[in-house]
């Protein structure tokens, strides 16, 4: 009786070797187009786990658990019609008769084969590799025979400072052993850091408490005399340790292919085409293991782009569609290792006939550097160390391959309260490639969460690292529609800034950490993870309850552009000094200092709205000498770059005008050195006028103040910004001392309760009632915290400090001024170059600070040679435009 053919039987046969991420996104993306129904499909892994998180692997000391780490399972392939064998090593495929054989000779025939074996760990041929204890990081396997040693071990060694090396030392720091990095290059990283940012990367992670050596090579490991082992250097040094862990590299798993007679690269990797095919018929390979034109791709983005290509190529031959090609992947990365911000781009280490701006801040520990093409007009290439805020926009401007507009330095200064403007063909979720118009289709359809996003597009679930940029695009898109967004700020924190304000003052939190570890996310808390939203709302409330130092160690990385420098970015990279002049109020004496300075500085400079004088036009390296020089003169920060009160304007009241009844030039001058230091959710501004009149525009601040025969009327909550609107009145004929009571309590109110850069305008319409409610918060006392609200504003009168003063004797916070190369060969007093974020010529006898600016060298005409041969009449754009690769000093 002869076998009766089943339905599976008839079915092409679709075969998976390796079920690492790559395998498993192929099988994700297969049954997402639904091919799952039209082939019998098998996966097969070598290791008894289902694919898992790679990325993410040092979690698992964590707790101990594959758990967290989890892709897939046999359980979730068989609901799917997929037959997932685990455990089971192919060894041979026969490329003729299309089989596979497994090591128990347990055979499969295939229509079609992927190949996605990965890698496999390389370990140098060091004399004493096979000692007890010399252990690889590459498998949950691996990680548990660590964990084991790390029980019996005192000390342990990495031998490779690249990103697996670092992750490998992340986990013996985990394991509670103290922990050493053996890195035969000069530097960390070096494939995808130059020599600036590895040794700011190496400073970081020594100050965690790993001790980082470079330029090492290991001759030999012998038996230690106080430890297993003793790691022989060639240049005659040597270090004891108990554990050693080889993390130098990886390799392509080809064996499977080379035995079959399939192409391979001389250097290893399985030889494929644009369809991901190799030379065998209906093989493809896909992944580390895969060799396209030369080139092997050892990140998990672009082996999820061969498994979508070679998935297209296998479903173009059913469904008759075109078929898509990989043309090459970027292997731009955004990682946080041991804790450290670190992200490349394109070119990240340069290429030839490059310009480049480099920004190295020591004090915040950050580095930066941005490669151009020969015309500086497009983005090559970029580093980033320390603060990887800046990488969204830097990817999208790469990818982008569109000419930068403004000064390139501008791409690195960004508002950080302005919502970056993406295209809809933006790439957010390089992993996955998914666009934002990809997202926003998804918001648009109904998916208003970061994990119902992740679950229709997969943004934001490969390595995560553009989570807080979906989570940012899926609130923007929300609001467009009018809907609610949700409570949490960021993808960090389930909480909206009045509860974490809340959190901070009832737990006494003054710290970032500590603050993300209590109430963070379940991920974020155990990564200690923050964004670019979070840590400087963060730093807000922490300056609004305590009123310390903003740019003390513990608050100085969570400062946004503005506050990390003191200064307000303007559009061209420069700066804008703003110092204090209360009321409007200024001396003749004062007034000629600032025509001085700004002088003597090249400063544009313009009398504001709120009645003060802006010196337009400073360089970064400029600011400190410019306040130096304004804080000899007496004057202070005008805290112009925060989130705190910016100016109480005034007319000039009963003191000068025949129609003022009130001295409102007095008031304006008191009230704004009452609250100076107060840091809010948003910029607050005053007025006073000294009569009906309304001269100051009182009704348009977000406290105004208008003079009456028998006192004052106050006003709250207007503003002229994107929403003009006039306050409401709020009280009338009330005492000065009264008035000053009132807005006290207003201010702490509107601190504690307002969202994240909510003006008062906003804040007001969003309470129940409004200002009726308002009044009887805090003229009623009605939540009984009138007091509690008076005593809180007391401390931030009493705790007042000029923060550029705080800042001119901290040597630490001076040295992040030196933002560009070779600043110490531009010593107080030497003769400058030009200006390079500016597009005019200085004099020539201008006097610097240290640091100011570095170029490359340069080639002018002997007409242009000035002082010491110094090309003192070239503009910076022509300055830039004869540049060449070759550095020089200033």
């Amino acid at each position: 009786m002869g076998c009766i053919e089943t339905e599976l039987d008839l079915k092409p046969k679709l075969l998976v070797v390796g079920n690492g991420m790559v395998g498993h996104h192929f099988i994700e993306q297969l049954c997402d187009q639904g091919l799952n129904e039209q082939f019998q499909v098998e996966v097969f892994g070598c290791e008894n786990l289902a694919a898992y998180d790679r990325v993410q692997l040092s979690k698992y000391f964590e707790n101990g658990s594959a758990e967290a780490l989890m892709l897939a399972s046999v359980e979730a392939y068989a609901k799917r019609g997929i037959r997932l064998h685990l455990g089971k090593e192919i060894v041979r495929l026969d490329t003729e008769t299309r089989s596979i054989f497994a090591s128990d000779d347990e055979s499969w025939s295939y229509d079609k084969l992927v190949l996605a074996t990965g890698s496999y760990p390389f370990v140098p041929p060091i004399e004493g590799r096979e000692r007890p204890q010399c252990l690889v990081y590459r498998t949950i396997d691996d990680l548990e025979q660590i964990s084991q040693a790390a029980k019996k071990a005192k000390s342990g060694v990495v031998i490779g400072g690249g990103l697996l090396g670092l992750e490998a030392a992340n986990a013996l720091l985990t394991l509670g052993i103290d922990t050493h990095v053996v890195e035969f290059a000069p530097q960390l990283m070096p494939v995808q850091l130059n020599e600036k940012a590895g040794e700011l990367l190496c400073e970081k992670i020594e100050a965690l408490g790993v001790s980082v050596h470079t330029s090492k090579a290991t001759s030999a490991i012998v038996a230690g005399e106080h430890a297993r082992h003793r790691m022989i250097f060639n240049d005659d040094t040597f270090l004891e340790t108990d554990l050693i862990v080889f993390s130098a590299g990886i390799r392509p798993q080809d064996t499977l292919a080379r035995h079959s007679g399939i192409e391979v690269g001389e250097r290893g990797g399985i030889t494929v085409d644009s369809h991901c095919l190799t030379s065998a018929p209906d093989v493809y390979a896909i992944g580390e293991c895969a060799l396209w034109q030369q080139r092997i791709f050892g990140l998990v983005a672009p082996g999820y782009q061969m498994a979508r290509v070679a998935l297209s190529h296998i479903a173009s031959a059913v469904s008759g569609s075109v078929a898509t090609e990989f043309n090459g992947a970027d292997m731009s990365t955004k990682l946080k290792l041991l804790g450290v911000d670190v992200a490349s781009i394109g070119e990240s280490r340069g290429v030839e006939n490059a310009k480049f701006v480099e920004l190295s801040d020591k004090q915040s520990g950050t580095y930066k550097k941005l490669w151009l093409d020969e015309t500086g007009q497009f983005l090559k290439g970029a580093v980033l160390v320390g603060d990887a805020s800046d990488y969204s926009l830097l990817l999208n401007q790469y990818l982008s391959g569109e000419k930068i507009e403004m000064p390139a330095i501008s791409l690195l200064q960004q508002d950080s309260d302005m919502p970056v403007a993406f295209k809809d063909d933006a790439i957010i979720c390089s992993c996955h490639q998914v666009t934002k118009a990809d997202i926003v289709e998804r918001v648009v359809a109904g998916d208003h969460s970061l994990a119902a996003i992740k679950g229709c597009t997969k943004a934001a679930s490969g390595c995560g690292g553009c989570g807080a940029l979906v989570q940012e695009i899926i609130s923007q898109t929300m609001e467009a529609q009018g809907l609610e967004t949700q409570q949490g700020i960021c993808s960090h924190f389930e909480h909206d800034r009045q509860a974490l304000f809340h959190l901070c003052q009832v737990e006494e939190i003054s710290s970032f950490s500590a603050l993300i570890g209590r109430h963070g996310t379940v991920d974020a808390a155990r990564l200690g993870l923050g964004c670019d939203i979070c840590k400087p709302l963060a730093a807000s409330i922490f300056a609004s309850l305590e009123n310390e130092y903003v740019l003390a160690v513990e608050h100085a990385n969570l400062q946004d552009s503005n506050d990390a420098y003191l200064g307000n970015l303007q559009k061209d990279g420069s700066y804008s000094v703003v110092p204090r002049i209360a009321g409007g109020e200024i001396t003749p004496d004062k007034l000629i200092a600032l025509g001085e300075i700004a002088k003597r500085h090249d400063l544009y400079t313009k009398i504001t709205g709120g009645q003060r004088i802006d010196l337009f036009g400073a360089a970064l390296s400029e600011l400190p000498t410019i306040w130096q020089a304004l804080i000899e003169q007496g004057f202070e920060t005008g805290h112009a770059y925060g989130k705190s009160l910016r100016t109480v304007k005034s007319c000039v009241g009963s003191t000068w005008c025949r129609y003022g009844v009130q001295d409102s030039v007095g008031l304006a001058i008191e009230l704004e050195n009452r609250y100076k230091g107060l840091r809010a959710p948003h910029k607050i501004k005053f007025a006073v006028s000294g009569c009906t009149r309304e001269c100051a525009e009182a009704q348009s601040k977000d406290i105004g103040v208008i003079a009456t025969d028998k006192g004052w009327n106050l006003y709250v909550g207007g503003n002229g910004g994107m929403r003009p609107r006039h306050g409401d009145l709020f009280a009338t004929d009330i005492s000065t001392s009264v008035l000053v009571e009132y807005i006290d309590r207003i201010l702490i109110f509107y601190t504690r309760t307002a969202s994240r850069l909510q003006r008062t305008s906003v804040w007001l319409e969003s309470l129940e009632r409004g200002v009726t409610y308002l009044k009887s918060v805090i003229i009623d006392d009605s939540l009984g915290i009138a007091a509690e609200l008076e005593l809180q504003m007391k401390k931030v009168v009493s705790t007042y400090q000029c923060e550029w003063k705080t800042s001119l004797d901290s040597p630490e916070f001076l040295a992040r001024f030196s933002e560009f190369i070779n600043p110490e060969q531009v010593p107080i007093g030497d003769t400058p170059k030009y200006q390079y974020l500016r597009g005019q010529r200085f004099p020539a006898d201008k006097k610097w600070g240290a640091g100011m600016i570095s170029v490359k060298n340069v080639d002018v005409d002997p007409g242009e040679q000035g002082m010491d041969g110094l090309a003192i009449q070239v503009s910076p754009t022509e300055l830039f435009e004869k540049s060449t690769q070759k550095e020089c000093e200033v």
